[in-house]
């Protein structure tokens, strides 16, 4: 079977070209004095013959091409041939080697130095050790993603700045919605060998559940982790726990620092978002609320009071900011609004 690809040193998979075998057997014999083409062209058939038969239906690597091509040499007496392009060989390994060195000095250098625009890409991260370990894995990813995933016309698009593909260096989907509802029907569980907690029963517990599940779910996304109906879920709470508006803010207040802690990668805070209704939704109107997992007698509609005391106190912590006034960055609020 012909061979019509090849695997290239960063996983690249190109075109195979003969051509390129021929071209470096003529150079490694012109090197020992050899003096014609032909028969560097004659080689070059023997070393397709035997890839074509040895990965019949498979992809070869460079480093599986380059062995056979060795291998031809030598059973074929060429000994000097052999001996110029095994050299020849191991001294582009040797500059690949130190190539690849500079590189990753260089790359260092720049967040250090500030140099590199992509350390100010994302304004949400600080300059920091965290930062430097996400400014390094994010060149990795995103060649990954430019030359393996990408096609080569998407890919010259953004290098060449005609547009700019946003967040290259997450190997996951960017913005992910939750159902805030399963979490207090199932409570954070669900990861095999990590602590599980049951459906929450208590305002500040559930509260606490959402920081932790959220906290634990940025980590696979690039972008934003959402919830939704954010207040009428969570407002029933205020009511069986029997909580005034002060012990409310309190609660909110212990929440809203949360998550604002910077412990995402890259020392950053979690790009958090909440949808806030105000009034009950319809479609949940007549649905029966959720405390520590189980439906109660009392439906959402019930609660447009608690759902008022919730939306209050959000407001004016988020307003109030933190110890020296600085409004708190997330969650960030989305507020829906009906006719």
């Amino acid at each position: 079977m012909k061979i019509e690809k090849i695997r290239k040193r960063d996983g690249r998979i190109v075109d195979f070209d003969q051509e390129k075998i021929t071209e470096a057997i003529w150079k490694a014999a012109q090197a020992v004095g050899g003096k014609d083409r032909k028969t560097a062209e004659e080689l070059s058939d023997k070393v397709v013959a035997i890839l074509e038969e040895k990965f019949a239906g498979k992809i070869p690597s460079v480093e599986d091409v380059q062995d056979v091509v060795e291998k031809v040499l030598v059973e074929n007496g060429k000994y000097q041939t052999a001996k110029a392009y095994i050299l020849y060989r191991e001294q582009h390994k040797n500059i690949r080697e130190v190539t690849k060195l500079l590189r990753d000095i260089i790359m260092v250098d720049d967040y250090l130095k500030e140099v590199d625009w992509m350390v100010r890409e994302n304004s949400n991260m600080t300059y920091s050790l965290q930062g430097l370990n996400v400014h390094v894995t994010t060149k990795v990813i995103s060649n990954y993603w430019l030359n393996n995933i990408y096609p080569k016309e998407i890919r010259e698009a953004h290098i060449n700045g005609d547009f700019h593909l946003h967040d290259l260096g997450t190997l996951g989907p960017y913005c992910v919605g939750w159902d805030l509802k399963d979490l207090l029907i199932s409570g954070f569980t669900g990861v095999r060998g990590k602590i599980e907690s049951k459906p929450a029963k208590h305002f500040n517990t559930a509260l606490m559940q959402v920081v932790n599940f959220l906290y634990t779910l940025q980590g696979e996304a690039a972008g934003a982790q959402a919830l939704s109906n954010f207040d009428s879920l969570l407002a029933p709470f205020i009511r069986y726990d029997g909580l005034d508006y002060k012990q409310v803010k309190q609660a909110m207040q212990e929440f809203l620092f949360n998550m604002n802690v910077p412990t995402r990668v890259g020392f950053q805070t979690p790009f958090t978002n909440v949808t806030l209704d105000l009034v009950v939704p319809d479609y949940m109107k007549d649905e029966p609320v959720i405390i520590g997992g189980e439906p109660q007698d009392k439906t959402y509609a019930d609660f447009q009071e608690e759902i008022e005391i919730f939306n209050r106190a959000f407001g004016e912590v988020m307003t109030e900011g933190d110890a020296k006034g600085r409004p708190f960055t997330f969650p960030i609020p989305t507020i829906n609004i009906t006719k």
